[in-house]
């Protein structure tokens, strides 16, 4: 069993404005520390693999400048590449209509004591105002939440079977309901009204963790 209390714990969100090429965007930002070496958890985050048994299936040419499609999934341009501190991509699903469409994954790593890592993931992009009041940033905070999970499980030699079949269990509704929650919190921290934070919280809890059906 996976200790979601901890797990949930384990991360610092943070949110809010940023700005972007094409506007005023919005940023979520994650920050967990890994029982892993820099070197670890830098080939984990890059290694195509290693990125299929944590995340997604990936393909495409991994280089600076090159592209790469996550498997069901969004695919973008490798923009930076540090090893083994940084990178960034641009982060977008099928073909978009505007540059407002495209947003950015930056990703850093930074060694702590005790041979472990800190990463840093920020995901900035352009929001439309109506779809931000109704998810808040819980709409890819959790999201981010659950693949940072997976990559935890990884470096600790485990993993989720079906990841779709845990989403839907009761262990994965609760960390999906308590993923949701704590954005509230970041929300909320970053200065949304009470009666935002709820709407949001309640409507990216549906999305992620929907009751179950019920047979009559």
């Amino acid at each position: 069993m996976i200790d979601i209390v901890r797990e949930i714990e384990a991360m610092r969100r943070t949110t809010g404005d940023r700005t972007t090429p094409s506007g005023n965007g919005k940023a979520v930002v994650l920050e967990r520390a890994y029982d892993a070496p820099i070197e670890e958890v830098w080939d984990a985050l890059t290694n195509p693999e290693r990125i299929s048994r944590w995340f997604l299936p990936i393909s495409g040419d991994y280089r600076v400048g090159g592209r790469y499609q996550l498997e069901g999934n969004a695919g973008g341009e490798i923009v930076a590449c540090d090893r083994p501190s940084r990178f960034k991509v641009t982060w977008v699903y099928g073909e978009p209509e505007n540059p407002a469409d495209v947003s950015e994954v930056e990703v850093r790593l930074s060694p702590v004591a005790g041979d472990r890592t800190r990463l840093e993931l920020a995901h900035v992009a352009d929001v439309p105002m109506d779809r931000w009041a109704e998810y808040g940033p819980g709409a890819v905070g959790v999201g981010w939440d659950g693949a940072l999970l997976g990559l935890g499980l990884h470096l600790r030699g485990g993993s989720i079977e079906d990841p779709n079949a845990w989403q839907v269990s009761d262990e994965g509704r609760e960390f999906y309901t308590r993923s949701s929650e704590a954005w509230g919190e970041a929300n909320r921290a970053a200065g949304a009204a009470p009666e935002e934070v709820a709407r949001a919280v309640a409507n990216t809890t549906a999305f992620y963790a929907p009751e179950p059906e019920t047979v009559s």
